[in-house]
Parts: C-alpha cells; sequence; structure tokens
C-alpha cells in the first residue's frame, strides 16, 4: 500500500519551508519514525518522520524546492513491496551494463551508513572532514550533535582539505578571474535571510537610540561564589548571571512600562505581563526562545528555563511557539568576548539589553581607586515611545539592582 508523505503543521504564521537536505533516496528501506528529509523555514529546522516502515519508493519534491503546508513530499511503499517493480524494470538496463553497475553499486553500499546531511552541513561550516569526527549513530553514523562536540574540543583546529569540485562563482564586475577561482557562492538559508530582512526592517521602522552604563559585577560574583554550592544541590541547575539580568529586568520594566510595551498602527500595547526573550547563537544563526511569564519566576526556575531552551536552540528542536509573543530582549555578545556594541531591536519589541564582557578595571570607589569586575551595559530602544528619560531610568535601575541584589527581595 502506498502511503503519501506530507509537509506537517509548521507553526503559527509559517506557511512554505525550504526542502533542506534528504536522508533517504528512493528505494531505500526505511523504519517507523525514521527521519526522511529535513525541511527549513525562517525560524525553526524540522525533520519530518516515516509515517510507517516500508521503502521511499518516489521522491516527489527535491532539495532546494520551496513547499506549502501540507505538500506532497513523498510516495512511501509499506513492506517494501514498492521496491520488487522499481528493480524489476531496472533489470534490462543493469544486464546491458553489468560491470559498471557493479562497480557503481559499491559506493551506495559504502554508504549504507551514511552521514546525516545536517552533520555534513556542520562539517562543512566548521571546516571539518568525517575523519576528524567521531559517529556515534547507527553502523557509526556521523550526526549533527558528533559534529558541534567536535568542534568544542577543538578538532577545528586541523584545517579540512578543500573539496575536489567546489562550487565557483562567476566573476562579478572588476573581481579578477583568478580570485573568483577561490571563491565559494552559497544561497542563503530561509533563517539567514529572515534574520537580514527583520535586522533591515527594524533599522527602517523603529527611531532606534542606544544608552550606556556601566555595572560593577563584584556584587553578583560574591554572592554566587557563597551560594552557588548550596543552590545547585537544592534546585539541581547551576546559578549563572541570567537569572540575576532577567530579575532586575523585570524590576526595572514595572517602573517603565513603555520599554515593555510595542507599537501597533496608531496605539501603543502596554504588557502587563514579562516575556523574556533570551538571544541564543546557534550554528545556523541567531535565535531568540522566550521565557514566558519571566516576572513571576524565581532565579531556579529562570536559570533552569534558559538552560532547556539554549540546549534546544543549538540542536535545532526549538518550535515556533517557543520563539513567539516576546516583549523585551536581552542579548549576551560578552560570551563571545564583546567588549562594548549597540544591540539591535528585535520588532516589535520597543527594547534589547546588550550585556557584554565582564573585565577586570580600575575605578574609584569612596575617593580611591580600586579594581573591579566592570561590565559595559547597553540599552537599545524604540524612540517613538520610549523617550530618553524613561530608557536611562530603566538602565539605571537595572545597574542599582545588579550592583546590589538586595534591592529585588526589597522591591526597591
Amino acid at each position: 500500500m502506498s502511503i503519501e508523505v506530507r509537509v506537517p503543521t509548521l507553526g503559527e504564521s509559517v506557511s512554505e519551508a525550504t526542502i533542506a537536505t534528504w536522508f533517504k533516496k528512493p528505494g531505500d528501506t526505511v523504519a517507523a519514525d525514521e527521519m526522511l528529509c529535513e525541511l527549513e523555514t525562517d525560524k525553526v529546522t524540522v525533520e519530518v518522520p516515516a509515517p510507517s516502515a516500508g521503502v521511499l519508493s518516489e521522491i516527489i519534491a527535491q532539495e532546494g524546492e520551496t513547499v506549502g503546508v501540507n505538500a506532497l513530499l513523498a510516495i512511501l511503499t509499506e513492506g517494501g513491496a514498492g521496491a520488487a517493480p522499481a528493480k524489476a524494470a531496472e533489470a534490462p538496463k543493469e544486464a546491458a551494463k553489468e560491470a559498471p553497475k557493479e562497480a557503481e553499486a559499491a559506493a551506495p553500499a559504502a554508504k549504507a551508513g551514511e552521514d546525516a546531511p545536517s552533520a555534513k552541513k556542520a562539517m562543512a561550516e566548521a571546516g571539518l572532514t568525517a575523519d576528524q569526527v567521531t559517529g556515534t549513530g547507527r553502523d557509526g553514523r556521523i550526526m549533527k550533535e558528533d559534529v558541534q562536540k567536535a568542534v568544542a574540543s577543538g578538532s577545528s583546529s586541523a584545517p579540512a582539505p578543500a573539496p575536489a569540485s567546489a562550487p565557483v562563482s562567476v566573476p562579478r564586475g572588476p573581481v579578477p578571474a583568478d580570485d573568483a577561482a577561490r571563491e565559494e557562492r552559497v544561497r542563503m538559508t530561509r533563517l539567514r535571510a529572515t534574520i537580514a530582512r527583520r535586522l533591515k526592517d527594524a533599522q527602517n521602522t523603529a527611531a532606534m537610540l542606544t544608552t550606556y552604563n556601566e555595572v560593577d559585577m563584584s556584587g553578583i560574583m560574591g554572592l554566587r561564589d557563597e551560594y552557588k554550592t548550596q543552590f545547585e544541590k537544592k534546585h539541581g541547575v547551576k546559578l549563572g548571571f541570567m537569572s540575576f539580568f532577567v530579575k532586575a529586568c523585570c524590576h526595572a520594566l514595572k517602573e517603565v512600562p513603555e520599554v515593555n510595551a510595542e507599537i501597533d498602527g496608531q496605539d501603543i500595547v502596554y504588557k502587563n505581563y514579562v516575556h523574556m526573550g533570551v538571544a541564543v547563537g546557534t550554528p545556523s544563526g541567531l535565535v531568540v526562545p522566550v521565557v514566558r511569564d519571566a516576572d513571576q519566576m524565581g532565579f531556579a526556575a529562570i536559570e533552569k528555563k534558559i538552560g532547556e531552551l539554549g540546549l534546544r536552540a543549538r540542536d535545532g528542536k526549538l518550535s515556533m511557539a517557543e520563539m513567539q509573543g516576546g516583549s523585551f530582549t536581552i542579548s549576551n555578545g560578552g560570551v563571545y568576548g564583546s567588549l562594548m556594541s549597540s544591540p539591535i531591536l528585535n520588532p516589535p519589541q520597543s527594547g534589547i539589553l546588550g550585556m557584554h564582557k565582564i573585565q577586570d578595571r580600575p575605578v574609584v570607589v569612596n575617593g580611591q581607586i580600586v579594581i573591579r569586575p566592570m561590565m559595559y551595559l547597553a540599552l537599545s530602544y524604540d524612540h517613538r515611545i520610549v523617550d530618553g528619560k524613561g530608557a536611562v531610568t530603566f538602565l539605571v535601575r537595572v545597574k542599582e539592582a545588579l550592583e546590589d541584589p538586595r534591592r529585588l527581595l526589597m522591591d526597591l
């Protein structure tokens, strides 16, 4: 019996996707729930599993094609019966070219445990070869997670050999031919194209401005050193910096609600809740999962939720619902070593806080020059609804709460 494999529901407001990779080819035997292909949407990557065991008879939509929701992707034959006619039809051709076919058959046989296409893509981006990555999948197949582990362990320090048939882009304008031969043209992924469009829209639409301040992190660092062991023992999660920043921002947003608002036509929509977006860098690009009702959560709950969302983001497992509805965003460029930057708004939000690297610097305290762990903070805001006074007040309240965390407990 033939079974149609169709595009699943992709999420709210998402009507189409691009076929990134096919994990199987026509004639391959598949198990129930085994991944057939990977779809790429504006926000997330969606894997399409086999609805039942059988043989992949035909692929309808090829890699690179754009498909809508419920579009036909492939035909699956239950029980493997569909493979027999295909082989019978090919019998005359195989008989005519038996020797060449046998030679060609060796290649697919060697690729029976072929690495996941998503892993190949990740290896190409990281400059790794299959020999540098240890596969943990079935029959030693390399998975995307294996590539991420190899990159984390420093395997990327070994340069990958250049592909034998690297694509050569056509020279554009005055680019010399020898330079063009050393270039590679790669089509933007849907996620990267969407990021580019949204960021440019933010610049074109919002009256964006950034205000800066700095915070002495010694109070938080001392508190963490004192309670981190007890905190982890009781709650099962490490006490990081993000929970302090989330709580400090929630506290400041109550005093300056316009930073937590958005413009909708001729209206300003004030949010009586805080859905905190936390920007996460992934191999595919920047995504912003949302911690919903962060203002109602404690430190442990925030740390657990951020850890869970961050892991799902890096594995490409976030759902559309987990990235929608944010009212304010925090971006931590400090993890990459950024000392200062101006974060760009995440529309339709009106504010985003940029964290940066903690660095020991000389500062004056009570008339004395002392060395303190300092961090620059940057608040980018939409000047259409947030005045300079409100933006500065918000950032000062965040600074005060971080420098003296006791203020958060007493709602000061």
